[in-house]
């Protein structure tokens, strides 16, 4: 699959078969969500691969059987594999304290920086991640861990000082519904590109 065509394919996938993944095939996947840039080469991740059985761990959490019967996606929870990909932000004041980069005084601490490029990079690794399961025919759904992270951490004995940037489900879909906003239109390209300085949304200024 070329690049643009699996950018344009990409979307959330709610249901899966109960098929499992091979081992390999999610490694593939997940060498590719580390080639992601991050800030100062840094690499701030981690993933915690739930597969199998062991995607319970993070479904009696995040899910328990009493609100299981009211859930909307329930063939969500027949994902063979569940990712829950990490940053840690202390790993960025460690890196910018280094010789090289020491200068820009963000190895101060985590205020110091004005964007906090964990998420970004994490951001950036989680799309990739969704970009090479579409490559290799798979369905992916990113989902917030919201309220839950803290007890999906302790869960999964992850140490202190990482953060999860939510969950990625994976496996093969199966037939779904969409989301309740997929429906919302995408804007044009004029909307969103202000070539040169900003200009008002419409048609392209001569």
């Amino acid at each position: 699959m070329q690049l643009p065509d699996a950018i344009r394919a990409r979307r959330m996938v709610r249901a899966f078969a109960p098929r499992p993944v091979p081992p390999e095939l999610v490694d593939r996947l997940l060498d590719l969500a580390t080639r992601a840039p991050s800030a100062g080469n840094t690499r701030p991740w981690a993933f915690v691969v739930l597969e199998g059985d062991e995607t319970r761990r993070l479904w009696d959490v995040t899910l328990p059987d009493e609100r299981r019967a009211r859930f909307r996606w329930r063939s969500l929870l027949d994902a063979p594999v569940v990712v829950v990909p990490l940053v840690e932000p202390g790993a960025y004041v460690r890196r910018y304290a280094e010789p090289d980069k020491e200068g820009t005084g963000l190895g101060a601490g985590t205020e110091a920086w004005p964007v906090p490029y964990w998420w970004v990079d994490g951001g950036m690794a989680v799309h990739g991640l969704l970009l090479a399961a579409v490559d290799a025919g798979l369905g992916a759904l990113f989902f917030g861990l919201f309220e839950h992270e803290r007890a999906v951490l302790d869960a999964l004995g992850v140490p202190e000082g990482w953060r999860a940037l939510g969950a990625v489900a994976l496996g093969w879909p199966a037939p779904d519904e969409p989301g309740r906003s997929a429906g919302r239109p995408r804007p044009p390209l004029d909307a969103v590109v202000h070539r040169g300085r900003w200009r008002p949304a419409g048609p392209r200024q001569p």
